[in-house]
């Protein structure tokens, strides 16, 4: 039974498992705070804590959902591609707002770490909280911030974006599809995309596009919002 539970056939049963569960769960009972995301990552720590199981162990089982990672980001590929008719007079619109995004997101956090005091690894730490996790890692890291830290943060950006970004959008009459796609992608980035796919095909491709228009543009503007905040 021991060996059982150390196995990747035990580590994808309990994903797969568990976020089936806790989807079911969520649409039952319309409680946002039972995102998917959030119920299964506390029931899966719960369940290794109560088996004992280590988290390299389970990482290491679990690899399979990693390498799938991939995969889903070339079919975000396939699905912007089908759309791409309704993309192509909007190239200059998408840029501006991606730029506009990025400049927003890296500049109100360093402002709000600077008014409650917070230091320069904290600051870097939390500049890059909109952009996919990868990205993100290495951008914090290259500012001296900790990159394990900011990929928790990256997550629950995510979540927390899948969850009130549809609301807001709402709330504002942002009827623009491309809009909503924009916005999703670039503050949330995977999970908001997965949030945009469940609202419409064109949301969903535009809002993976979004994911990597934001890192690259975060990525060449941080340096220079870093050099400008180094001159006054």
């Amino acid at each position: 039974m021991n060996e059982l539970l150390h196995t990747e056939l035990f580590a994808l049963l309990l994903v797969v498992g568990t976020y089936l569960a806790a989807s079911k769960m969520y649409k039952k009972t319309g409680i946002r705070m039972l995102h998917p995301l959030i119920t299964s990552v506390f029931v899966i720590i719960f369940i290794l804590k109560m088996l004992q199981i280590d988290y390299q162990t389970f990482a290491t089982g679990s690899r399979l959902i990693h390498f799938m990672l991939g995969p889903s980001v070339v079919a975000l590929g396939y699905v912007l591609y089908e759309q791409l008719q309704y993309i192509k007079g909007n190239v200059l619109s998408i840029l501006t707002a991606i730029f506009v995004g990025s400049l927003i997101g890296i500049v109100s956090v360093t402002l709000i770490c600077h008014f409650f005091g917070a230091d320069a690894a904290l600051t870097a730490t939390l500049e890059p909280k909109s952009v996919t996790t990868p990205i993100a890692m290495s951008l914090a890291e290259k500012s001296g911030g900790n990159p394990s830290l900011t990929a928790v943060i990256v997550v629950f950006v995510g979540i927390f974006g899948s969850i009130a970004g549809p609301f807001v959008l709402k709330t504002l009459g942002i009827e623009s599809r491309i809009a909503k796609g924009l916005a999703l992608g670039a503050s949330s980035h995977g999970v908001g995309t997965a949030a945009a796919m469940q609202i419409g095909a064109l949301e969903g491709a535009v809002s993976g596009l979004a994911i990597g228009l934001m890192g690259l543009m975060t990525a060449l503007l941080l340096p220079v919002v870093h050099y400008v905040i180094s001159l006054f």
